[in-house]
């Protein structure tokens, strides 16, 4: 059902799709079930296309390279003794970062 309803959703879109629209979906099965992927190519034809974000990759995103570094590389077992510590603790990192506390993607 589901998978339907999204599809219904699609439809529904239509009326206002008034120039060639790309809807950005993730790779949730709801968003790439049978019913979807059987509509694609008629969408497409009406002016509305699917593009599918790729499978989650946090070595892409920099936010996620960040939290890493600060969670296993920067951050002092002493930061997770009380909440107002660990709130220290990255605090200091994001205002260290670039200069005591860098990244070095070479």
């Amino acid at each position: 059902m589901p998978l339907l309803l999204r599809s219904i959703c699609i439809e529904a879109f239509f009326p206002q799709v008034e120039k060639p629209t790309v809807i950005v979906m993730d790779q949730a099965s709801i968003h790439t079930g049978q019913q979807i992927r059987e509509r694609r190519d008629e969408w497409a034809a009406r002016g509305l296309h699917l593009f599918e974000l790729p499978t989650y990759s946090p070595e892409l995103n920099l936010i996620e390279i960040l939290w890493r570094f600060m969670k296993y590389e920067w951050i002092e077992i002493e930061a997770y003794q009380s909440w107002e510590s660990l709130k220290r603790h990255v605090e200091a990192m994001l205002v260290g970062f670039g200069d005591k506390f860098v990244i070095n993607f070479a």
